[in-house]
């Protein structure tokens, strides 16, 4: 069986648009970190998502990092995830 992977053409296809005028407006601020559009995102998100707050990260790691820091998670303590 083969299992298709994300049709990144097709999905760039259908947003072409947007993702160019967001790709522009980001390089041409030179703010791809905490920048305007990141800030908009963030609220946008936080929006449909019903709920006060967004924090953007780069990468999967860092976003287990915040939450174990917001749940007081620590150095020593025990941590069960599945295998």
């Amino acid at each position: 069986m083969k299992v298709p992977f994300l049709d990144l053409k097709y999905t760039y296809t259908a947003l072409q648009e947007e993702l160019d005028a967001a790709y522009h407006r980001v390089m041409n601020s030179g703010w791809y970190i905490l920048g305007e559009e990141v800030e908009a995102f963030e609220q946008e998100f936080a929006d449909y998502n019903g709920v006060r707050y967004c924090i953007g990260v780069g990468n999967g790691l860092e976003a287990l990092h915040l939450i174990l820091r917001a749940y007081g998670i620590g150095s020593g303590d025990e941590v069960i995830v599945p295998a």
